[in-house]
């Protein structure tokens, strides 16, 4: 079998025959469409162990409500606050947006992590090309730990009762 010489040129249509599918891929995809209610807000669910955060962007002087109170009373740790506030951080959007939660279930902390990821949801519905930045932090992915369930036989979810020699 005596196989062909390919010169430059054959190489370079052939590149080009291989590009032109490519193109017609990236030329046909849409870019994703903000999802805003006629009130100019952007609505997303979080949830994080056992809370469940409702949450509510808009553009505004940067008030974040949770359940009716003012996130300095409501997560009194600053840890808790610098968590909410993460997704602001990330895409340098700090004081751009008014935020109004409702959360329920589980402990503060929990509740702390569905509101950032309720927020960082509403953000990309509201913005769409600020997905990248959140998703590469880890903000969009639900974390999925929860407390393991307490056994039968046991003291609790693993620790045993304690031992009697005698």
């Amino acid at each position: 079998m005596a196989e062909e010489k390919k010169t430059l040129e054959d190489l370079k249509n052939i590149t080009s025959e291989v590009k032109a599918p490519v193109a017609n891929l990236v030329d046909d995809a849409t870019p994703v469409e903000p999802k805003i209610d006629a009130q100019g807000r952007s609505y997303a669910t979080g949830k994080r162990k056992d809370a469940v955060a409702r949450v509510w962007i808009k553009p505004g002087k940067g008030v974040i409500t949770v359940n009716g109170r003012d996130q300095q009373t409501y997560f009194a740790r600053p840890t808790l606050r610098m968590i909410v506030n993460q997704p602001f951080d990330v895409t340098s959007r700090v004081g751009q947006f008014d935020v109004i939660c409702t959360v329920k279930g589980g402990g503060l902390s929990g509740q702390a992590g569905a509101v950032r990821h309720g927020i960082s949801k509403a953000l990309t519905y509201y913005e769409p090309t600020l997905r990248p930045a959140l998703k590469a932090q880890g903000f969009m992915t639900r974390d999925a730990r929860v407390v393991e369930r307490k056994k039968y036989g046991k003291a609790k979810a693993r620790r045993s009762f304690q031992f009697s020699k005698r």
